[in-house]
């Protein structure tokens, strides 16, 4: 569990997935990878690896640095070919059990499995399979995936995993390695990214382009929403088996997952985050003397900010990065004092100054609350806080673990009512439009949106079987079952 002081008011993203097919150092070139999506995921991970004979498994909790850097694990993990996942915890969801990637032994031969994103009719598909014998010994609705592919009718191991991703719903951009393939596939609404990269001839499957960068490995294209990529000696073999959709990507990678060194969908995300600055100083400007992000996540868009109204940026607020993430909160008063390890005000800045505020979102509140109480104990004459998306109102269900909606301070309040339990002089939220617009869309399609965007307008793209039919059982069973990432 997650005991840092702001550690239940933000969104996490769950998973990073990072593969490489035929390179002697297989799994020394994954560990840098998922080093460079350790944003992604910072509970656990995962490498499994195949040397031409037999597969090999490390899973381990904590930070890639902490673990897959020792020498004595990467001895164990010998190979050419090797995946690897990186995650966050869901509720209900940790332990080394649910710790990807997932391997078994098929018929078919030895199959492993990483996916980011969140599977919305894996419980109803578990049950199914439980009925039919099936033995889970996970949580995850990964587990699913490799439950259907044993079970498939299909004659060929590929057909077997068509088969089996044909039956899911949601989103999942996954990699799989067998002993001659590796594979790369992401559901028809390309909801969660996935990338095809290149390095001196090996081909890689990763979340993100800066996973690519980390090796100096060359970005060959993005894989579409649908596609699924089929990586063996023969070359690369693309395919869309899946029914054909209006692709959906979420926004709110744009906004604060993915790193901002990355390019995602042809978008430079560091630019967006300027752009949706730029558009949040426009519809929501506000007389001030200075700007200030809440660091990390509200940087570039305080950057874009300051820019349009012609404010100074400055660094009102430090964030410690060497916080650890199991802080132990022995009493209320250490609890109140434990803010602090993380951020703290920068007084000589932000003494008798109006100060802009700006974050990415709004959760819970909490961590708004005492970031604004900090900073006007710093002397601030006035706080206005803007924030870079437009206001959280309903819990993700594509690989996002968000608190339920009614935990949600927007799903329950205005944004006078948001302003007055932070205590700012102020708080606007950048529009849906304006988001659009940073992405380079007029606007939204009502009809048709360009994304997804769920988490701002409760138009989920996709069926929530489990969620849907969810009675007091199945929603206890929906806690434990958790997310992939």
């Amino acid at each position: 569990m997650d005991e840092t002081p702001f550690g239940d008011d933000t969104l996490h993203e769950e998973c990073g997935v990072f593969g490489i097919f035929k390179r002697t150092d297989a799994a020394a070139v994954v560990t840098l990878g998922l080093h460079a999506l350790q944003h992604r995921g910072q509970e656990a991970a995962g490498i499994v690896s195949f040397d031409g004979t037999q597969f090999h498994v490390e899973r381990h909790a904590g930070l890639i640095g902490d673990t897959f850097t020792k020498q004595s694990v990467l001895e164990r993990l010998p190979g050419e070919s090797a995946i690897g996942h990186t995650r966050y915890a869901t509720t209900g969801g940790g332990g080394l059990r649910n710790v990807q990637p997932f391997f078994a032994e098929l018929s078919a031969g030895g199959f492993a499995v990483a996916h980011n994103g969140n599977i919305t009719n894996a419980l109803t598909v578990q049950r199914e399979l439980q009925r039919r014998g099936s033995i889970f010994s996970s949580t995850s609705d990964t587990e699913t995936i490799l439950h259907l592919v044993a079970t498939s009718a299909a004659r060929l191991f590929n057909d077997k995993v068509i088969d089996a991703l044909s039956r899911l719903e949601g989103a999942f951009s996954l990699v799989g390695l067998s002993s001659t393939t590796m594979i790369g596939v992401r559901d028809p609404l390309g909801i969660r990214p996935l990338v095809l990269g290149e390095f001196e001839g090996s081909p890689i499957l990763a979340s993100e382009t800066c996973a690519l960068d980390i090796i100096g490995a060359e970005f060959v294209r993005d894989i579409a929403p649908g596609e699924m990529v089929i990586i063996s000696q023969d070359g690369i073999e693309s395919m869309f088996p899946f029914q054909a959709r209006r692709p959906r990507f979420c926004i709110f990678e744009y906004v604060y997952f993915a790193r901002p060194d990355s390019t995602v969908e042809g978008r430079n995300v560091y630019d967006i985050r300027k752009r949706i600055g730029v558009e949040l100083a426009r519809e929501s400007g506000t007389p001030a003397d200075i700007v200030v992000p809440v660091p990390d996540s509200g940087v570039p868009a305080a950057i874009g900010y300051a820019q349009e109204a012609g404010l100074p940026f400055e660094l009102g607020i430090i964030r410690n990065h060497y916080v650890g993430r199991t802080f132990i909160q022995p009493t209320d008063s250490i609890r109140h004092m434990g803010v602090k390890l993380k951020h703290n005000a920068n007084r000589r800045t932000l003494e008798g100054k109006r100060v802009v505020l700006v974050d990415d979102s709004i959760v819970r509140g909490t961590t708004s609350q005492k970031i604004v109480q900090m900073v006007r104990e710093a002397g601030a004459a006035e706080v206005h806080m803007r924030i870079a998306s437009p206001p959280t109102r309903a819990s993700c269900f594509y690989g996002v673990d968000t608190p339920e909606k009614a935990k949600l301070l927007a799903s329950r309040m205005t944004v006078e009512e948001m302003a007055e339990f932070i205590q700012v002089d102020s708080l606007a939220f950048l529009s849906i439009d304006g988001l659009y617009r940073a992405v380079d869309e007029p606007s939204r399609n009502k009809m048709m949106p360009q994304f997804c965007d769920a988490c701002f307008t409760g138009d989920y793209p996709t069926s929530l079987t489990d969620q849907d039919g969810a009675g007091a059982d199945n929603v206890r069973q929906l806690s434990l079952l958790g997310g992939a990432g």
